[in-house]
C-alpha cells in the first residue's frame, strides 16, 4: 500500500532521507569539535583553537538547521499527498460498497478507518521517511566515531545494545495485539455517536437521553482503559532505557578515566564519548517508537485494505440488451435472506410479471417483505435465488451505475443533502435546467411550498432536511426521482407523510406526464393503491394475492381483511 501510493512522490520522499543525512551528520561532528575545544582550547590555553572552532560549529549548525528544516518540508509533502490519495480512494471505495458490504463494515467503522486509520498510516510514512533514517545513521555513525575515539568502548556497546533490545522487542510484543483493540473499541464509539446524532429526534421523543449517555461512557470508559494499558506500557518503556542509558554513561566515564590517567586519552575524548553514547542508545529508542508506531499502522493498514480490496458484492459488467420493451420487470423463482441477518428467509417463492407502463401497488403487512422486494430490483441486495430481470436482462448482467440509471428510486426514509432546494432536485439529473427542476417539482406537488420559502428553490436545506416537514421532504424526493425521467420509478412508502387529497394529484401527474413509466409503488393505505393496474399482496414473505382492487376485493380474503380495517366498507 505505501509503496503504491507514495511512489508518484518519490522525489520528496527521497529528498528528505538525504537532507536528514545531513542534518545527522552535522549533529555527529559536533561532539568531536568540542573535544577540540576542551582538549586545546580550553586546557591548552589556546583561545584561537576556541574561536576558531566555535565559528566552525556555527557554520555546521546552520547548515544542519537548514538540511532538517528542508527534510521537514519534503516529508510533510510525500505524507499529505500520499494521506490525500489514500483518503481519496477509500472514500471512492466506500462509495461503491453495496448495502450489503456497508451492513458488514458499518458507518462508525467505516469513519475510523476514513480518519484515524489513515492518520496512523499517514504518521508511519513520516516515520520511515525521516526517523528510520535519522536514527539509523545516528547510530552506526554513533558506534563509528565511538571506537575511532578508543576500541575498548566496544566492550560496553557490545553489552549495552542487545540488552536494550531486548528490553523493545518485549515491550512492543505486547503492545501490539493491544493496538487493534484500540481501533475496534474507537469503531464502537464512532458507531455510538453516529446512531445517537442520526437519531437524535427519537432520543429526544422517548427521553432516553441518559440511557444513551451511559452508553457512550461505557464505550468511552472501555476505549480509555484499552488506552491507558497501551500508554502505561509504553510509559514504563522510558524510564528503564533511560536507566540503560545512564548506566552506559557511567561505564564510559569510567572506562574513560582509567585511560585518562594512564594517558592514552584526553578528557575532551571522554565528553564526546558520552555524547556518542548517548546519541547510540537514543536511535535505539527512535527505533524502539519506529516499531511502535509500525505496530499500530499495520493494524490500521489491514483495516484500510479491507475496504479497499474488499471484492464487490454487487458487480457485473453490461451485456447486449435484448430487443424488449423498457421498463419489464420479471422476479423468477426468487427467494432472499439479509447477509448479515439471522439466516431466516425473507422472500421466498415469488414468481412476478411487471409489464412496461404499468402502475404495480404492493401492500402487505409490516414485516412481509415490501422493501426487501423492491431493493432486488436496482440491486441494492443480490437474491439467494432465482432470478430478476430488467427489459428482458438479467440484473446480474448490467453493470449496476447502468441499471440504477434506468431507475427513479424514493427509498423509504427520505434521504436529503446540506443545499439548496434545486440542488437536491439535480440529484436526479446533474446537468437539468431549471425549467425541468420546476417541472419536476409541481409533478411531485412540491411547487406549492417551496414558493412560499423566501429564496424559493435557492432556500437552503439543512443537513437530513432537518428544515422540512415529513411531507416536504417526501415530495423533493420524489421530485429528485422523476426529473430523470426514469423507465421504472420505485416507490417504497414515500407518499406516507402526504394525505390523501395530495397523493391522488400527485399519482394522477405522474400517469399523466410519466405515461411511458413503470410505477412500482409500496404502500400502507389501500386508498393509496386502489387505482393501481396491478396490486400484489405480500404475506410471509410470498404473493400471496394478485390482481386489480375489484379482482382482489372477490378473490383474497387477506386484502379484503386490510381494505375493512382500513376503510371500514365504506366506498371512497
Amino acid at each position: 500500500m505505501i509503496i503504491k501510493y507514495l511512489k508518484k512522490y518519490w522525489v520528496f520522499a527521497l529528498l528528505s532521507p538525504l537532507f536528514m543525512i545531513g542534518e545527522v551528520t552535522v549533529d555527529l561532528m559536533q561532539p568531536k569539535l568540542m573535544s577540540k575545544i576542551v582538549d586545546y582550547g580550553v586546557l591548552g590555553g589556546d583561545m584561537n583553537v576556541v574561536a576558531a572552532t566555535g565559528i566552525q560549529m556555527l557554520i555546521l549548525v546552520l547548515l544542519g538547521t537548514i538540511a532538517g528544516s528542508s527534510s521537514g518540508a519534503a516529508a510533510s509533502v510525500a505524507c499529505m499527498s500520499f494521506s490525500n490519495d489514500l483518503r481519496k480512494d477509500v472514500f471512492d471505495k466506500i462509495m461503491h460498497l453495496s448495502f450489503e458490504q456497508t451492513d458488514k463494515f458499518t458507518t462508525g467503522s467505516l469513519v475510523t478507518r476514513l480518519s484515524n486509520d489513515i492518520t496512523a498510516v499517514q504518521e508511519l510514512v513520516n516515520v520511515l521517511i525521516r526517523m528510520i533514517f535519522r536514527s539509523g545513521v545516528m547510530f552506526i555513525g554513533g558506534i563509528v566515531m565511538t571506537l575511532m575515539i578508543n576500541i575498548k568502548f566496544a566492550f560496553i556497546l557490545i553489552i549495552i545494545l542487545p540488552v536494550q533490545l531486548l528490553i523493545i522487542y518485549t515491550f512492543l510484543n505486547r503492545a501490539a495485539p493491544l493496538f487493534s483493540k484500540v481501533q475496534e473499541k474507537l469503531d464502537k464509539v464512532n458507531s455510538v455517536v453516529q446512531e445517537n446524532v442520526s437519531g437524535m429526534r427519537v432520543i429526544k421523543a422517548y427521553v432516553r437521553e441518559d440511557y444513551e449517555i451511559n452508553r457512550f461512557d461505557a464505550a468511552n470508559g472501555d476505549l480509555m482503559s484499552t488506552n491507558l494499558r497501551v500508554q502505561k506500557l509504553l510509559a514504563s518503556l522510558m524510564p528503564v532505557m533511560t536507566f540503560i542509558m545512564n548506566a552506559a554513561v557511567i561505564a564510559i566515564i569510567y572506562t574513560g578515566g582509567v585511560n585518562v590517567r594512564a594517558g592514552s586519552m584526553q578528557v575532551g575524548d571522554i565528553m564526546a564519548s558520552v555524547t556518542y553514547i548517548t546519541m547510540i542508545l537514543m536511535s535505539m529508542m527512535m527505533v524502539g517508537m519506529v516499531f511502535q508506531t509500525v505496530t499500530r499502522a499495520r493494524a490500521s493498514m489491514k483495516r484500510l485494505n479491507e475496504v479497499l480490496y474488499s471484492a464487490p458484492a454487487v458487480a457485473g459488467e453490461d451485456t447486449p440488451d435484448k430487443e424488449e420493451k423498457k421498463g419489464s420487470v420479471v422476479f423468477e423463482n426468487v427467494s432472499f435472506s439479509y447477509p448479515q441477518g439471522s439466516g431466516e428467509t425473507t422472500l421466498h417463492d415469488i414468481n412476478l410479471r411487471i409489464n412496461p407502463g404499468e402502475t404495480v401497488a404492493i401492500l402487505g403487512a409490516t414485516g412481509s417483505g415490501k422493501s426487501s422486494l423492491v431493493n432486488l430490483i436496482p440491486r441494492f441486495y443480490d437474491v439467494t435465488e432465482g432470478n430478476v430481470y430488467v427489459d428482458g436482462k438479467n440484473v446480474k448482467d448490467y453493470d449496476p451505475l447502468t441499471l440504477r440509471k434506468k431507475l427513479g428510486v424514493v427509498l423509504q426514509k427520505s434521504e436529503l443533502f446540506a443545499g439548496t432546494v434545486s440542488e437536491n432536485i439535480r440529484w436526479g439529473k446533474e446537468d437539468a435546467s431549471f425549467e425541468e427542476v420546476e417541472q419536476a417539482a409541481r409533478f411531485a406537488q412540491a411547487e406549492e411550498f417551496i414558493l412560499k420559502f423566501n429564496n424559493k428553490y435557492d432556500t437552503m436545506i439543512e443537513e437530513k432536511g432537518a428544515s422540512l416537514s415529513g411531507g416536504q421532504k417526501q415530495r423533493i424526493s420524489i421530485a429528485r426521482a422523476v426529473i430523470k425521467k426514469p423507465e421504472i420509478l420505485i416507490l417504497d412508502d414515500s407518499t406516507s407523510a402526504l394525505d390523501l387529497s395530495t397523493e391522488a394529484r400527485l399519482q394522477k401527474s405522474v400517469r399523466e406526464n410519466l405515461p411511458d413509466t413503470t410505477v412500482i409503488m409500496i404502500a400502507q393505505r389501500v386508498a393509496s393503491v386502489m387505482r393501481a393496474d396491478k396490486i400484489i399482496v405480500l404475506e410471509d414473505g410470498t404473493i400471496a394475492a394478485e390482481g386489480t382492487h375489484d379482482e382482489l376485493m372477490k378473490t383474497s380474503g387477506v386484502y379484503r381483511d386490510i381494505y375493512d380495517s382500513q376503510l371500514k366498507k365504506e366506498v371512497v
